[in-house]
């Protein structure tokens, strides 16, 4: 089985459409909320970007209301979704990924954790994947041997082949 860390660049297309997004809909769909992960700091900054959207008269306040609700229901109080904290330790141990990769210190945070899962993963006899967006951060994390997912670049067969049976 394989778990997933989902950065906020592909969170939010969960919530949003966009390029990518059937992709993030397909994923909540045949994964268990059980195998999904954020950091709580990339479900804020998923919340920011659709007040910038309805701010900017991208999405209207309706649509926003539906999104956040959507957010809410099926990621910050479904307690089988894992919801790590970015809290100090996490944000000293992710410093020397700012040092070694050309990431931002959102992204040092989301890779960081994902460094920690896939061993963790791995020693259950499971498997784990970080799903981004970010090009900065898909890199940094192959670099270091993470299996990765791009919503934007790949397709629904690459994703199954993820998601197993």
């Amino acid at each position: 089985m394989r778990y997933f860390l989902i950065d906020a660049s592909a969170l939010a297309k969960r919530y949003h459409a966009e390029k990518g997004s059937p992709l993030m809909i397909h994923l909540f769909a045949s994964a268990a909320s059980a195998r999904l992960s954020c950091l709580m700091l990339g479900a804020a900054e998923v919340v920011a970007a659709l007040v910038r959207k309805r701010n900017g008269g991208l999405i209207s306040a309706s649509s926003f209301v539906i999104a956040l609700s959507r957010l809410i229901v099926e990621v910050l109080d479904d307690t089988a979704f894992t919801k790590h904290p970015a809290d100090s330790a996490l944000i000293r141990r992710a410093i020397g990924l700012l040092v070694k990769h050309p990431i931002n210190s959102s992204d040092a945070l989301a890779l960081q954790i994902a460094l920690e899962l896939a061993p963790f993963h791995r020693t259950q006899g499971d498997d784990f994947a970080l799903v981004a967006s970010d090009q900065r951060l898909l890199k940094a994390a192959q670099a270091e041997g993470l299996v990765t997912f791009d919503p934007e670049a790949q397709s629904q067969s690459d994703l199954d082949a993820l998601i197993g049976p």
